[in-house]
């Protein structure tokens, strides 16, 4: 069997509270989805809402229609006669999702009609599009209360419908309110009666359960299934892209077109557009989700894979890491030397194992690029002593004037002095530093990222982390420090970078 999957990051993703895309951020979006992951189908607007809307669903399908994807792209419409048609026909789109109630309450209540006339109104919008060429699938609006609550107003509507030219009928949760067992008695139920049609389920989250809701419907039956990334939707969301590959790939060993070794690059792309940060445990995306923290599972690795499961890392164009804390043993710490080439003896590790439990023990953060460092202090190895030192800084900032910074380093007993003005302390900092640098002929790398936060728990005058993610001709590295000031934690996280490029 397969499974087809219709993405809606850029219709159901974009009503997430604060996220909007740009026109140019969705032509890129699409792309992504359609070549890079090659989702079966996508859907990139709502008819009639705004300009940009028109604008960004334009660009989408004109590139669309240059590459071969054009029936691939819908937009949801609206029973208005044939004014979301024209909308669409007009920003170059063949696929309608049209907007209908899947409930006797939002009939009754919302358009104040009955059903016989609500289902006129949706035949009256199908005898148009047939006329303008235009491929039509419904969605039922509220289907899961539909079906607990009005279930013979769900099968009046499918009797009515069943005979028109409909793609595929879409069954939506629209408020996150189903639970496993319904989800699988309510698909079940369509797929009995209407075994000749063609169903799509859409889940949301907000019980949490939208993946689980999103297994009992492929349980049931059903083959299409609505997707986000990174679970990006109206209130908690819906159903993640990454938990459906899981589910289809690995729990039924079903087909689908999805490229999951793109997935990790597609999501951090939209994590940039959308600004919304991916959750650090977000299954298959998030930045822990393959780094093991206890030393028993990274003992177990060495033992012919015991904690290991399908969810390769390298499936999803990841890595497994081994994380250092108060859980580590001596199985997550030869990990993480092995990755920077360091051998010790058998007492050297039991001292250092000791320093890494005892820094865990303390909340430290401890990350592989801590090791030299840790080694250094218990140790007192050579191989990793500090190259580089900060002698001496001075930092100014003016109201209206640019911040000043004068650095002076040592580097191999030299000491180099230079100073330069910035956007910031910090950015004047590095703008000396990188002044010795070039001087020097150095090398030096790329800020890629800069995050400051108050550790957890911390008050007003705790101390302030700094995570500063680097690019040294292609290798990732990452720094942590903690000060009082954030400034200063930043040029402690400088110089802890410095001293692992010069190692």
């Amino acid at each position: 069997m397969k499974i087809t999957i219709m993405d809606t990051t850029l219709r159901d993703g974009e009503q997430t509270s604060g996220v909007s895309f740009t026109a140019t951020e969705k032509l890129n979006i699409a792309k992504l989805l359609l070549e890079d992951l090659n989702v079966d189908r996508i859907e990139v607007a709502s008819a009639r809402v705004s300009e940009g809307e028109f604008k960004g669903a334009s660009l989408i399908f004109n590139w669309a229609r240059e590459h071969g994807h054009l029936e691939k792209v819908e937009v949801l419409g609206f029973i208005d006669g044939e004014i979301s048609l024209k909308w669409i026909q007009e920003a170059g789109g063949k696929v309608n999702n049209l907007l209908m109630k899947g409930s006797l309450k939002h009939c009754q209540n919302q358009l104040r009609k009955t059903p016989e006339q609500h289902i006129a109104d949706v035949k009256e919008v199908l005898r148009i599009a047939r006329e303008m060429g235009i491929r039509m699938n419904v969605y039922f609006e509220d289907w899961s209360n539909g079906m607990r609550n009005s279930p013979d107003y769900m099968y009046q509507l499918l009797d009515a419908l069943r005979d028109e030219s409909i793609d595929r009928f879409m069954l939506p949760d629209t408020l996150g309110i189903l639970n496993q067992q319904e989800a699988y008695d309510f698909c079940l139920d369509m797929i009995t009666r209407y075994p000749e049609l063609k169903f799509d389920f859409h889940a949301h989250n907000d019980y949490d359960l939208a993946a689980a809701n999103v297994y009992s419907a492929i349980r049931a039956g059903i083959t299409g299934i609505h997707t986000t990334l990174n679970g990006l939707g109206e209130r908690a969301g819906n159903v993640p892209l990454s938990s459906v590959i899981g589910l289809v790939r690995d729990h039924f060993k079903y087909e689908m077109s999805v490229k999951e070794e793109r997935l990790y690059h597609a999501s951090k792309m939209i994590e940039s557009f959308s600004g919304i940060r991916i959750p650090s445990n977000k299954p298959l995306i998030g930045e822990n989700v393959f780094t093991q923290t206890s030393g028993i599972h990274a003992d177990g690795d060495h033992k012919n894979d015991l904690y290991f499961n399908d969810l390769l890392p390298e499936r999803f164009g990841r890595k497994r890491t081994y994380a250092l804390g108060k859980m580590s043993g001596k199985a997550s710490i030869l990990k993480n030397l092995e990755e920077l080439g360091i051998e010790l003896s058998k007492e050297e590790m039991k001292l250092v194992t000791e320093r890494v439990i005892e820094l865990g023990d303390r909340k430290e953060i401890i990350t592989r690029d801590d090791l030299p460092y840790i080694i250094s202090d218990v140790l007192r190895s050579k191989r990793v002593e500090e190259r580089i030192r900060i002698k001496n800084f001075q930092l100014s900032v003016a109201r209206g004037l640019r911040s000043v910074a004068t650095v002076a380093i040592e580097i191999e007993c030299k000491v180099y002095e230079e100073t330069s003005s910035g956007d910031g302390q910090y950015d004047a900092f590095m703008k000396a530093l990188w002044k010795i640098y070039d001087r020097l002929k150095k090398k030096h790398p790329v800020l890629t990222d800069y995050v400051v936060t108050i550790p957890p728990g911390g008050k007003t005058d705790a101390l302030v982390e700094c995570m500063i993610t680097w690019n040294y001709e292609g290798d990732i590295i990452k720094t942590r420090a903690l000060d009082p000031d954030q400034t200063v934690a930043a040029i402690k996280c400088t110089t802890r970078m410095l001293n692992i490029i010069e190692l």
